[in-house]
């Protein structure tokens, strides 16, 4: 696997929740390496989620300073706005692949930031949609696709 890798919200949120420590190591393994390479690329609405997520769904959850300090340390991977191409991208491949309006606009974002991969465990791992594949970051390790 090469190229940069577009990571959508549950995989932000799983590096953060204790709750559930195999997938908070995973996550956190993925996370680190996309540091590392400095291929990590997400958008404002993956942001967005993360924010409200962290600070108000998860039990323990982050103050918002905190939350805050991550968002912002995040912005370095140069989020990609909703704007006009990601609306229309997310319409295309809702109709096309008949997915929900937010997870077009997550493989839509993907595609403006020219990743050829999506981190998440929502949709299928595998699954090709437009010009990104899905990888489920619970099923495959980032020592293994990024070797």
């Amino acid at each position: 696997m090469s190229g940069p890798v577009f990571v959508d919200t549950n995989v932000l949120v799983y590096a953060r929740d204790a709750a559930v420590p195999e997938k908070q190591d995973a996550a956190a393994t993925w996370m680190e390496r996309l540091w590392t390479e400095g291929t990590g690329r997400l958008s404002h609405q993956v942001l967005q989620e993360f924010y409200v997520t962290v600070t108000r769904k998860l039990r323990p959850g982050l103050d918002a300073a905190g939350a805050r300090e991550e968002v912002r340390a995040l912005l370095a991977w140069d989020p990609v706005p909703v704007h006009e191409s990601v609306i229309e991208g997310a319409w295309r491949l809702e109709d096309q692949y008949a997915l929900s309006w937010w997870d077009a606009l997550i493989v839509a974002a993907a595609e403006v930031a020219e990743c050829p991969y999506l981190l998440t465990e929502d949709l299928q791992a595998g699954q090709r949609l437009g010009r990104v594949t899905v990888v489920n970051p619970f099923h495959t390790s980032a020592a293994d696709a990024l070797p």
